[in-house]
This record gives structure tokens, C-alpha cells and sequence, in this order.
């Protein structure tokens, strides 16, 4: 497989065409619902943590996603360990602060300066580094203001912990990202230059404002779920009431949102393309947003190495223009 480097909005950095996901390493269940600090299982180890990470970089991978709340701090310790025999330059980080961090305090959450300054000393603590490439703010922050937050975001820049800024969400609220960017641009202060979306075949709410405002801004879009939780990979079929991993038994929106006639149909034009480009599903699904020319570098996961190898040979993976035309036609759910 060939990796390929795309550039990262208007940043001039260089990163994979798809980034490595880290939401699941250390992340603990206990009766199929996510808890942190609390015995149970651990969906992905640390043995494994570092299989995948190795498996990445060996396939020519440079960015690595992860958040303060993965696995509790667990995801961005287990990947400072991993760097710690590796050259930190050849990588570039993105990490995410905004998630509550302890419960019942309510000031450890938010964008608020104080939570903010803090939180990014105990992810560069964790991470075993100086700065991070990117950071992203986990969702935006309706209790601080925007001025607030941009001011405070710019002095991690100019501290030097921290190169550029984005924005993750799974709400399409460009407005939200516009105004930031405008007191940005009228205070001096570094703006969001990457976003986060929810994107996949089947979840196209950002088709309409979003996408277009990132084109117009020059914001490059690091799209997260883009095989609809699973869904993409072809292993549900018509009939079908629920996911099929127990950490998401209990939550309806998955059938809601997928187990649909919408969905199916979708997911048949998905499996005829396939056919023809000789790759499974969840391979044609990532190579639509690698060909998509407003989407910079889908955010894939995996729980086993072979995962891993099967989503990125996704790039190896040519559409043709009528090919991406017809998935590109299909009724989003």
C-alpha cells in the first residue's frame, strides 16, 4: 500500500492521507457503557495500543489522533511510551481539550483560560513532548466566550506548546467556527486552520454549509466516523435491530441513524462498487473521501493489526470519476 502526504488545510504541514484513531486504547467498560476510573474491560490494551501504532507507522503513517479523555490520559501516555524509541519530528500529533475530565468538578471541563492552560501541560506531560502539531478544541464551548478562548488559544501558540488550532464536533456549525475565525483575524490571534467533522457516506449534514465554508476558508476537514460505526463495513444486513459490538448495544441512534432502507440501499451501491475495484466495503467507503476533494484525511480505527492493514488499503484503492459520482448520489440517513 501507498500512503500518500496531503497538505493540512493551510498549515504547510504534510500529513498521511489517513490518520490513525486512537479513541478506543484504554478505553474501560463496564456493562458495555464507557467508564473511566472504574475496573472492567479495556477495549484496547496497551500490547495492542502499541501493535497498531506500529503498524501504522510501518505502512508510512505521521498523524496520530487522540484526546485528553481516551482512556482516561491512557491513549496519550501509551503514545508518548511508543515515541520514546522514535524520532518526534517524523510524527505530528493532534490532541484534544475541551471533555469533562473529573467528575463533579465543573471547572475541569470547558474552554474557559483556566482549564485550558492547565490541561495542556498534562497532555504534553503525557505525550512525552514539548508541543503538539495540532490541537483541537473537543466541541465548542457555550459558557466561555469565543474572545476568551481564541485569546487563550493564541498564547499557547506563541508559548510555543502548541503549532496550530482546530476544532472537532459533531455538530455542522460553521457559523460557530466563522465567528471564532472572524475575532481571530480582527484581534491578530492564530485561528482554526483544521476541522473535525462527522463525515462518512451515509452522514452527509456537512454537504450543505459546512464543507463549502471549509473550502472557502481554507480549513482543511479531518473527518472522524467514516465508516458510520462500523456500519460501512458491510457486516449488517437488512433485518439487523443493533450494533454488534456490546459498547454500543444500548445506544438506539445507531440503528436510528443506519439500520434504515436508506442505509441499505446506500449500502448496496457501496458493495456493487467494490465488486468492480476488486475491495471491500469499508475500502471503496474510505477511497470516496480520499477521491472527495474537500476532505483531507479521514480518521480511521481499528481494534486488530489486520483492521488496521484491511482500512489502510483503502489508498491503493482508484475510483473512477463515474464510481465516485454514484456513491456520491446516494441518500444520506
Amino acid at each position: 500500500m501507498t500512503i500518500d502526504r496531503v497538505r493540512l488545510g493551510s498549515t504547510g504541514i504534510k500529513v498521511s492521507e489517513l490518520s490513525l484513531g486512537t479513541w478506543r486504547f484504554g478505553r474501560r467498560l463496564v456493562d458495555g457503557e464507557e467508564r473511566y476510573d472504574a475496573e472492567g474491560i479495556v477495549e484496547t490494551n496497551e500490547e495492542r495500543a502499541y501493535a497498531l501504532l506500529d503498524a501504522y507507522a510501518d505502512a508510512g503513517g505521521n498523524f496520530i489522533d487522540t484526546a485528553d479523555k481516551y482512556g482516561d490520559g491512557r491513549a496519550e501516555q501509551w503514545i508518548g511510551n511508543w515515541l520514546e524509541d522514535r524520532n518526534r519530528a517524523d510524527y505530528v500529533l493532534a490532541t484534544k481539550i475541551c471533555r469533562p475530565r473529573r467528575e463533579g468538578d465543573p471547572n475541569a471541563q470547558g474552554l474557559n483560560r483556566r482549564h485550558l492552560r492547565r490541561q495542556i501541560d498534562i497532555c504534553l506531560d503525557r505525550l512525552g513532548t514539548d508541543y503538539v502539531d495540532l490541537l483541537y478544541c473537543h466541541r465548542w464551548d457555550d459558557e466561555t466566550s469565543a474572545e476568551e478562548f481564541m485569546r487563550t488559544l493564541n498564547g499557547l501558540v506563541e508559548s510555543g506548546k502548541v503549532n496550530y488550532l482546530g476544532i472537532s464536533s459533531g455538530k455542522p456549525d460553521a457559523w460557530k467556527i466563522v465567528k471564532a475565525n472572524e475575532i481571530a483575524r480582527r484581534e491578530g490571534y492564530e485561528p482554526f486552520t483544521v476541522t473535525q467533522p462527522r463525515y462518512s457516506l451515509v452522514d452527509r449534514a456537512i454537504d450543505a454549509n459546512y464543507l463549502p465554508m471549509c473550502r472557502d476558508y481554507g480549513l482543511g476537514a479531518v473527518t472522524w466516523s467514516p465508516l458510520a460505526w462500523g456500519f460501512l463495513t458491510g457486516k449488517y444486513s437488512r433485518g439487523d435491530t443493533g450494533h454488534e459490538d456490546s459498547t454500543a448495544a444500548a445506544d438506539e441512534r445507531f440503528a436510528e441513524r443506519y439500520l434504515t432502507d436508506e442505509g441499505f440501499d446506500a449500502l448496496d451501491v457501496l458493495q456493487t462498487v467494490g465488486e468492480e475495484v476488486e475491495a471491500t466495503p469499508a475500502q471503496v467507503a474510505l477511497a470516496w473521501q480520499l477521491h472527495h476533494p474537500d476532505i483531507t484525511a479521514p480518521i480511521v480505527g481499528a481494534s486488530t493489526v489486520e483492521q488496521l492493514r484491511e482500512n489502510l488499503g483503502a489508498t491503493d484503492v482508484s475510483l473512477s470519476e463515474d464510481q465516485f459520482e454514484r456513491l456520491s448520489a446516494v441518500d444520506s440517513v
